[in-house]
């Protein structure tokens, strides 16, 4: 990917500073891995230090959240509320392309496609939830099933009165509160 050969040295080495200040801050969230193997792999796959720069910058707050059992660091969005710089999104192109009026710039799924990671699935973000307390005044779209999809539906999730829910909206719908919630595996 030519984007990933854009970073300067100095930007690699501030992001990934500040993604080990967040790690150290937030360890439990990933009690059983250590900073120096997430680094050795970041260093070495530069396409995904892209991604998670890209998850910065649209106010993600990524984080380490664990291993998967095949080793792999995963890595979530983290920030408190959806990412500022991924809301008012529809959920995919086809509902973008379906509105008639006041279309919204872009729409969830291309443009996690484009930071080269993927919507929380509705496991993951319930997952995210037991880490702590998110979207307690915003929304994220989370990956929503074929089925579902193709009856016009989307899913999106929240945390409120101390519950995390699954709501259902129609998938060309969008608001200034709601956005999603990425996940990246390295």
């Amino acid at each position: 990917m030519a984007k990933s050969a854009e970073r300067s040295p100095e930007e690699r080495d501030s992001l990934l500073q500040t993604l080990k200040q967040r790690f150290e801050k937030n360890m439990d969230r990933h009690k059983e891995v250590e900073w120096t193997t997430v680094e050795d792999r970041l260093l070495n796959d530069p396409e995904k230090l892209w991604s998670l720069q890209e998850m910065e910058k649209t106010g993600g707050e990524p984080d380490v959240v664990g291993a998967n059992e095949n080793g792999e660091i995963v890595f979530y969005d983290c920030s408190p509320e959806s990412p500022k710089g991924r809301r008012s999104v529809c959920y995919d192109l086809e509902a973008l392309e379906s509105r008639k009026k006041f279309k919204p710039e872009n729409n969830a799924m291309d443009l996690a496609s484009s930071m080269g990671i993927a919507i929380l699935t509705e496991e993951e973000y319930r997952a995210l939830q037991k880490l702590g307390e998110f979207d307690l005044k915003t929304s994220s779209w989370v990956q929503t099933p074929a089925e579902m999809r193709k009856l016009g539906g989307a899913l999106f999730g929240d945390r409120r009165f101390g519950h995390v829910f699954i709501y259902h909206n129609g998938a060309e719908s969008y608001y200034a509160a709601r956005g999603f919630r990425g996940s990246l595996i390295v």
